[in-house]
């Protein structure tokens, strides 16, 4: 019996996509992501919903995650039903039909001939049942 990894709902809190960016596209482009892991051996379904500090709830942005895999999602690249603005604050709550382990990245070009990275673990945040 195999041990799934990882939840079902993940919270971002703390997006914001760098702007402007500085150097060759795409390698030097400024972007925030978050960084899925499907360990399991069915698909995810994934749901992201964007968040702002001023106007309602953006989404849904569907995306699948094959099974024993892992993606990279720029925000940067969600642009149905709407795209995120640059260099905003917003938020991300990400639901997944299987369990995943979920990453948050970001590159920051602003800066001529300097190149910021930084990453954290998201915030697993599943429903209780019922």
């Amino acid at each position: 019996m195999t041990r799934e990894l990882g939840h079902r709902v993940w919270v971002v809190p703390a997006g914001r996509i760098p702007f402007p960016s500085n150097g060759p596209e795409p390698a030097f482009t400024s972007f925030d992501e978050v960084c899925v892991l499907n360990a399991g051996d069915e698909p995810a379904d994934l749901v992201l919903t964007i968040y702002y500090e001023d106007q309602e709830p953006v989404g849904p942005y569907p995306v699948q995650v094959p099974a024993r895999r892992v993606r990279h999602i720029r925000f940067n690249d969600l642009i149905d039903p709407e795209a995120l603005r640059l260099d905003r604050p917003f938020g991300c709550v990400l639901h997944s039909s299987v369990p995943v382990v979920v990453q948050f990245g970001r590159q920051d070009t602003r800066l001529p001939g300097a190149l910021g990275i930084a990453t954290a673990l998201a915030h697993p945040a599943d429903l209780p049942d019922g």
